[in-house]
């Protein structure tokens, strides 16, 4: 069949009768019309345009959830002790702590705190480092190097 201005024909469901208010009650929009029982809504008129509400007024709206959930990037810690996993000489980086399984994600930040006792020789790059991790780092011989990631 030759498509043709006569031959068009719309997607099936796509047109909607007109809802027809106020029609008698077989129709199934009858007696109330669909506007309830009473009250401003129900009203010739009542309740017009749409209404803006304040920031006040979206909060009260929102559930309550417990707690809270700051949004600062926290680091992810590592005792000292747990870096006897490391030979002497080598290079710790968080790819390298990832690796071994100390960390989970090498992109974000890593703290070292001095929990344990260290026995190889390591030079260690790290974002942060507490006082007493750095000074079982160089007790040990080893050498501690900060990264510094820019803030965006």
């Amino acid at each position: 069949m030759t498509l043709t201005l006569h031959s068009l024909k719309s997607a099936s469901g796509s047109r909607h009768r007109r809802k027809r208010l106020g029609r008698g009650l077989g129709s199934g929009h009858g007696a109330y019309s669909t506007r309830g029982v009473k009250g401003q809504r129900a009203r010739q008129g009542g309740r017009k345009g749409l209404v803006q509400f304040g920031v006040k007024h979206f909060i009260t709206r929102l559930p309550k959830v417990r707690g809270f959930r700051s949004f600062k990037i926290r680091p992810q810690v590592i005792n000292v002790a747990e870096l006897n996993v490391f030979e002497n000489g080598a290079q710790v980086t968080p790819l390298m702590l990832a690796k071994k399984g100390l960390i989970t994600n090498a992109k974000g930040l890593v703290k070292l705190i001095g929990g344990g006792k260290i026995k190889p020789t390591l030079t260690v790059m790290v974002n942060s480092i507490s006082a007493g991790a750095r000074a079982s780092i160089e007790k040990a011989g080893g050498k501690v190097e900060l990264i510094i990631k820019n803030k965006v």
